[in-house]
């Protein structure tokens, strides 16, 4: 099992990915725009967001940090600093993420409920009853 820090910015993930890749001196990943791959196709999205990125990541110091930018049309609410903060399972144990789903979710709020994505068979994101987003990865690879 891995545990990641997902961290979500206004439009700036970019800007924020150079820094960090210089400043900790670590090379950059591939960068996936949302213009590259539609999380839904039912969703229309503006030009703005396509530029934007969807997922990137630096490993520093042994720890992976994912980022991405919030993009307004793809969502109803509000980017918040604070807010911007998630924690990643990726795990190979399916049932373990269930488990783990189910859990989280008793006097929380399921953001997004387990179920198939690109990039994995089973994907879901819950905040839990103290306010942590917590997004569970089955990671069938």
């Amino acid at each position: 099992m891995a545990i990641g820090i997902y961290l979500t910015f206004d439009g700036n993930a970019r800007e924020v990915v150079d820094f960090y890749s210089d400043v900790f001196n670590v090379e950059k990943n591939d960068i996936m725009t949302y213009g590259d791959r539609s999380l839904n196709p039912n969703i229309e999205m503006v030009d703005d967001d396509k530029t934007l990125i969807m997922n990137t990541e630096l490993e520093i110091n042994g720890t992976t940090i994912m980022f991405s930018d919030w993009t307004p049309s793809m969502t109803d609410t509000s980017f918040i600093i604070g807010n911007n903060i998630s924690i990643v399972v990726d795990d190979h144990n399916k049932e373990y993420i269930i488990d783990l789903f189910e859990k989280l979710k008793e006097d929380g709020k399921v953001e997004m409920e387990l179920t198939s994505t690109f990039w994995s068979e089973l994907f879901g994101s819950v905040t839990d009853k103290f306010g942590i987003t917590w997004e569970l990865n089955y990671n069938n690879q």
